[in-house]
């Protein structure tokens, strides 16, 4: 089917870039789109925590932060210089530094690729194992090479893209363990399946500037939303399903059992309600839902952990 794709609204002006200042510190910092990254860095500190028994390695965790922190800063800048176009057509987006004309092309293509390459080969230098620093790049490729092109072609891009989003506690993980085990293989399934309904509710809330940008979203060409409702239900429902995985693998007791159901059954009804009525503030329940689940999910499993190490000591 094809996506209903809406004339385009008139770009922000482009304005002069303007010598380097206190708001151009704040437009570089945009860049690196410090919202997600909040919630990415504390995915690979969990994950470094997790990995760590008995002993807390501070010092490979804020390897692993720092590092994870640049390659982000990066990937989301060379994220914004190819989408430069579509974001001048997005209310949502139509602000950020390029489309509004604050930053030239020139200078954010250096600060992705130099904050990229930075990070990978700070964590190569700096970690003892490669394992972290190998994961990073592969991640910082993946979601600008394969994730960012695709969003124009394919309504598949969604489920591309969880695959480097899903990786950051795995890169915490390996920072800590220099490999990659069937515990950090859980946290990719987990973040995986997570991304699916985060990412379709917030398609779902912004479909017609999607539809305008020309970007294909599952809600772009899934205009009643059935599909889309559909995909969040199965996603959320596989999710519960794979966030009893560390029971499986010894890694979770009963504490993080009680909690991951609770907060998967909560997560899940929130998608139910907006199979049953589609609309923009049921998807952003579902939206805040799936902020809930995901740091929940992680901090009642480290408490877990800790409740079982202080019982073992």
């Amino acid at each position: 089917m094809k996506a209903a794709i809406l004339l385009p609204e008139t770009p922000a002006a482009a304005a002069r870039p303007v010598p380097l200042g206190a708001g151009r510190w704040a437009d570089y910092l945009a860049l690196a789109k410090p919202r997600v990254a909040v919630l990415v860095l504390f995915t690979v500190g969990a994950g470094g925590l997790l990995a760590s028994v008995p002993a807390v390695p501070l010092a490979l965790l804020v390897h692993a932060v720092l590092g994870t922190a640049l390659v982000a800063a990066g990937a989301s800048a060379l994220n914004q210089w190819l989408e430069r176009d579509s974001d001048a057509h997005m209310r949502r987006t139509r602000s950020r530094p390029l489309p509004a004309g604050r930053l030239s092309p020139a200078e954010v293509f250096a600060f992705g690729v130099l904050a990229g390459a930075g990070g990978t080969l700070y964590l190569l230098l700096a970690l003892p194992s490669p394992c972290a620093g190998l994961l990073a790049a592969f991640t910082f490729l993946a979601y600008v090479c394969v994730y960012t092109p695709l969003k124009r072609l394919t309504t598949l891009n969604t489920l591309v893209g969880a695959v480097p989003g899903a990786m950051p506690p795995v890169i915490g993980w390996c920072a800590v363990r220099g490999e990659v085990t069937p515990e950090a293989l859980t946290l990719f399934v987990i973040l995986f399946l997570w991304q699916v309904p985060h990412f379709l509710a917030i398609a779902w809330i912004y479909r017609e500037q999607y539809a305008r940008a020309g970007l294909w979203m599952l809600p772009v060409v899934d205009p009643e939303g059935a599909a889309t409702a559909r995909q969040m239900l199965l996603y959320c429902l596989a999710l519960v399903c794979a966030s009893l995985g560390p029971l499986l693998l010894g890694s979770g007791g009963w504490l993080y059992a009680s909690g991951a159901l609770a907060l998967g059954l909560y997560f899940t009804a929130r998608a139910a309600a907006f199979g049953a009525r589609r609309s923009e503030g049921r998807a952003r329940k579902v939206l805040r839902a799936s902020l809930v689940y995901l740091p929940g999910l992680l901090l009642v499993l480290l408490a877990d952990r800790a409740v079982g190490l202080f019982l073992l000591g």
